[in-house]
């Protein structure tokens, strides 16, 4: 059993959530517990009584928690079973004199249940959510997977749970299902990355195929900041219905984004030396001479390289996304050596160079026979058709060597102190 838990201010924001999949048919609520008046066949009328003992203390930062208990694909919980573990989940934490909703939800591979609660007393007092997950949850998890025989986190294959990238074929292009799919991927990465663009977070959004696009230019959307948050195929080309930001529950909107943008920059900076290591280490020593090589020896330390293509299909910007520390770095914000410019000069592919021949390798690019800068030796008939003048002006002439030099060994031009 893995148990996650997520606070917030607002009470409202988890509990419109779970409702939403309620009357979506996508959950069932198992238990209304420590709410006058309210059951788990009426548990839309909870609503109230939590805000009043939420605002009993207003001015504390994180007073909702929302909780979610996650069990084995393996393993067929009846309801009544899941309501019990979630019951002796929330007494164990020390919650169990508190109000909370307990929904099962059925739209994941895998079994598991959501816990809405808060944890403001009646008596204006708190329960402290620090460190509650390592020393008071785990714990608590552990006791109950040997007294139910549930499979331990630990032993769980680590890509059961884990997040999966939207198959654009199986979406039905109904409305519902392209929200549900898109706010499923918006509600693990937002949170979770720490990115400081739109562009940086669409790098994220590319591996899950979902893209955050601006509204048309002039539009209320566009005005107002909003987002349009759509499915793309394989190809990067968009399918299905697009979706409002301010639709979602988390409302991601540019100006909601926005402020997640500083904070975001601030932590991932003690990340950006480790990420510029990997990549200098996977062009020294393996020698890409592809951008899908290039990706393949990243990928192999957790990061995931995305191009950024313009219009006419040429690379104009690389992003990097470290999925080991969820930061995402674009290449401009790591130094010049590793914006497009300069790493496709590092593993020998031309700068302005088609996306699709920078996923191939150098060798598939012709080089015209009687380049200077080529490697190949000029042909001797090539030298008897040049007339006196031609032949002086070859002679003559700059020899470009500098290609030949690998980057590793080129002397960096020191700077002149001014006097």
């Amino acid at each position: 059993m893995v148990a996650r838990i997520k606070f917030s201010a607002s009470i409202r924001k988890p509990f419109h959530y779970n409702m939403q999949k309620l009357k979506e048919g996508n959950a069932k609520c198992l238990a209304a517990e420590n709410i006058p008046m309210c059951t788990a066949e009426n548990a839309e009328l909870a609503i109230r009584f939590l805000e009043k003992q939420v605002g009993l203390l207003p001015d504390l930062k994180a007073k909702s928690v929302h909780i979610s208990l996650n069990f084995s694909p393996d393993e067929q919980l009846s309801d009544d079973q899941m309501s019990l573990i979630a019951r002796e989940y929330i007494e164990g934490i020390g919650f169990g004199q508190q109000p909370y909703l307990v929904y099962r939800h059925h739209d994941s591979g895998h079994p598991h249940c959501h816990i809405v609660t808060t944890n403001i007393r009646l008596d204006k007092s708190y329960i402290s959510l620090h460190q509650i997950g390592k020393n008071v949850s785990e714990p608590v998890r552990k006791e109950l997977e040997t007294k139910y025989g549930l499979v331990r986190a630990e032993e769980q294959k680590k890509d059961q749970l884990r997040l999966k990238p939207i198959t654009a074929e199986k979406v039905i292009y109904g409305k519902l299902d392209t929200k549900r799919a898109i706010g499923n991927i918006l509600a693990e990465v937002i949170p979770n990355y720490k990115f400081t663009s739109l562009g940086e977070l669409n790098a994220v959004l590319k591996l899950y195929n979902v893209l955050a696009e601006w509204g048309q230019e002039g539009s209320r959307i566009n005005k107002n900041g909003g987002l349009l948050y759509r499915i793309i195929n394989t190809k990067g080309q968009p399918v299905g219905v697009p979706i409002k930001a301010s639709l979602f529950a988390d409302k991601p909107t540019l100006n909601n984004l926005a402020k997640r943008f500083l904070t975001n920059d601030t932590y991932r900076f003690k990340f950006k030396n480790d990420v510029k290591t990997k990549i200098d280490l996977a062009i020294k020593f393996k020698k890409p001479d592809s951008l899908q090589k290039l990706q393949e020896q990243l990928k192999i330390q957790g990061l995931r390289l995305v191009p950024q293509v313009n219009e006419e299909g040429s690379i104009f910007g690389l992003t990097y996304v470290d999925l080991k520390s969820k930061c995402v770095f674009n290449g401009s914000a790591l130094g010049k050596e590793y914006a497009a410019k300069r790493i496709l000069e590092r593993i020998h592919l031309p700068e302005k160079v088609n996306v699709n021949n920078a996923f191939a390798s150098r060798k598939a690019y012709p080089q015209n026979e009687y380049s200077l800068n080529s490697q190949q030796k000029i042909p001797l008939e090539a030298y008897q058709k040049l007339d006196e003048n031609s032949m002086l002006m070859l002679l003559m002439q700059y020899e470009f060597a500098a290609s030949n030099v690998p980057y590793e060994w080129k002397k960096k031009k020191r700077k002149k102190n001014k006097r």
